[in-house]
């Protein structure tokens, strides 16, 4: 049975329709792509100051015997603080020492929550360019493919070429980004929760 004369014109328009806004997305897809390659770079910068500091302040002390310290002497507190390995890890001791002198066991248990929030958050830039940069990876290589395919058709392998090069630059981008990101929240996530263990011993100290 033959399709009714205007269900193939719509067809057509809907697909033009289509092409034309994919198209549009082009150059903000390829600006999307460097932004994440530029947003990858700076958390690497920002994960080797971390560990620098962090690897700094566990040698003068390790957390455990940081927190537990201001567990037994609240009043050294601020000063313990300052070599705490993050400035959320500080914040958590600050609060146990304040739990200890209010006699508030139970806002013990709101510092380590206040500290798992503040290490979601630090996990959360990087746990979204593991997703987003193969995303933005995959929409940069289809892309250029339609003009490509269409450049083929014409016999305008220049054309093609340059679309291909534009494809796969986005892929190896996309790619990169996702596996530096990922690399980078697996360890924050590991220096987290030995940082959390460390804490909840102390809190242990506090609501015992």
């Amino acid at each position: 049975m033959s399709p009714p004369p205007l269900a193939i014109p719509l067809h057509d328009r809907i697909g033009d329709a289509l092409a034309q806004l994919v198209s549009v997305l082009a150059i903000p897809v390829l600006l999307l792509a460097i932004v994440a390659l530029l947003a990858s770079a700076l958390e690497c910068g920002r994960f080797a100051t971390e560990s620098w500091q962090r690897r700094a302040r566990m040698r003068r002390q390790p957390l455990r015997q940081l927190a537990a310290r201001a567990v037994a002497a609240p009043g050294e507190a601020p000063q313990l603080a300052l070599v705490a390995p993050t400035a959320f890890a500080a914040a958590a001791v600050r609060q146990l020492a304040a739990a200890v002198s209010a006699r508030r066991p139970e806002s013990a248990e709101h510092a380590l929550a206040d500290f798992e929030l503040a290490a979601q958050k630090r996990l959360d830039r990087t746990r979204m360019l593991v997703r987003a940069g193969p995303a933005i990876g995959l929409m940069g290589t289809l892309i250029p493919l339609a003009p490509g395919l269409q450049a083929l058709s014409d016999g305008d392998i220049s054309q093609l070429a340059s679309d291909l090069r534009i494809a796969f630059a986005a892929t190896v981008i996309g790619l990169l980004v996702g596996t530096v990101a990922f690399a980078l929240t697996l360890t924050r996530t590991r220096m987290y929760t030995e940082d959390l263990t460390a804490l909840e011993r102390a809190a242990a100290a506090v609501t015992g």
